[in-house]
């Protein structure tokens, strides 16, 4: 290696005692390179410093055996000797939940029970119930609430009863024809008109008067008999009156305002002329009580003449001749089960 003289301008080459001192020094170096130093291999990294350069230290001898790995995060610890695995990891038996589910599936309460035989509606089936009228397997069940099985014997008045296929049918009803489902007078019934329309025990759903025509629905599902004759369900109803006389402007004013009669106030939910002399009229109505349409024009001075109940709870009687009768589909039972939901929900609360 030549070096700059710095004094004489030129470059020199450097002592051959420095020169041999290099050579002995990178002979050295190189040697201690090759051979494997017990320091370097325990010196492992530990990071970096404050001065963020890294650190080395010495490397502390590890055991050879594995640990178990532990999830990070995981709720799950291994178990220690004393304790066992279902004290860490709960095992849950679902074949007894299912069980339960499955059981309480088949249980019905005793009054939708006598609902459902077509003997009476949920309310009158309470009344059977309290009265001791109604035994289970052999015992009187006087228990409000109380639940049966569908396998369960159930007797009334020592005959046993159990829930028949629904059937729902829809009579357009003539006159002269008494709804009920007995008349001790012999007189003709509607029971008469569906007599051997299925093997099903039926009976209507409310009541029509001997000269009222029109709709009048038949069923053997009491609970749904009950929601429709029930006040709170407000079941539409509209019906084609006929009058003796024309009906005045302030009278029609006055019967869609509102009627106080004996048993309180009637709301009529709308009122409309159909002839041109004024005595042929729509009536739309939920009121359910006894004989009310009649009522109400009798209040103002009016008779009337004829009465026919063109729907009912969202029914017409439409492609059904008078004193014929149709089964429901599907679809208008699926309807009726579900009409005036919402309103039902706050009725309850």
């Amino acid at each position: 290696m030549r070096k700059f003289n710095k004094k004489d301008g030129d470059f020199s080459r450097k002592s051959s005692r420095t020169s041999t001192g290099s050579k002995d020094r990178f002979s050295k170096d190189k040697s201690k390179a090759g051979e494997k130093s017990p320091q370097a291999e325990k010196s492992e990294y530990k990071g970096r410093g404050k001065n963020e350069k890294p650190t080395y230290g010495s490397f502390l001898e590890r055991d050879n055996k594995k640990k178990p790995f532990k999830k990070p995060f995981s709720p799950i610890s291994k178990a220690g000797k004393n304790k066992s695995k279902s004290e860490t990891q709960p095992e849950y038996d679902l074949k007894t939940i299912q069980k339960q589910a499955q059981r309480d599936a088949d249980e019905i309460r005793l009054n939708k029970y006598i609902a459902n035989s077509g003997i009476c509606s949920r309310r009158e089936a309470d009344s059977l119930i309290e009265k001791g009228e109604i035994t289970v397997n052999g015992k009187v069940v006087t228990e409000l609430g109380f639940k049966v099985l569908r396998k369960d014997r159930v007797l009334y008045k020592g005959k046993a009863i159990r829930p028949e296929k629904p059937v729902y049918l829809l009579l357009n009803k003539p006159k002269d024809f008494i709804t009920t489902t007995d008349d001790p007078l012999e007189r003709k019934t509607v029971m008469h008109l569906v007599d051997g329309a299925c093997e099903e025990r039926l009976f209507p759903v409310g009541r029509l008067d001997r000269n009222t025509t029109g709709l009048l629905l038949f069923t053997n599902d009491g609970e749904l008999s009950a929601k429709l004759t029930h006040p709170s369900y407000e079941v539409k109803k509209i019906y084609q009156v006929t009058l003796d006389k024309p009906l005045a402007k302030n009278d029609l004013e006055a019967i869609v305002a509102g009627v106080t009669l004996e048993d309180g106030l009637t709301m009529v939910d709308d009122l409309q002329v159909l002839s041109l002399d004024k005595t042929i009229l729509g009536l739309e109505i939920h009121s359910g009580k006894n004989r009310i349409v009649r009522r109400i024009f009798a209040h103002f001075g009016y008779e009337v003449t004829a009465l026919d109940r063109v729907m009912f709870a969202g029914l017409s009687k439409k492609d059904i001749a008078r004193g014929k009768y149709r089964f429901l589909n599907e679809k208008e039972v699926i309807n009726l089960k579900f009409m005036n939901k919402s309103r039902n929900k706050k009725r309850l609360k």
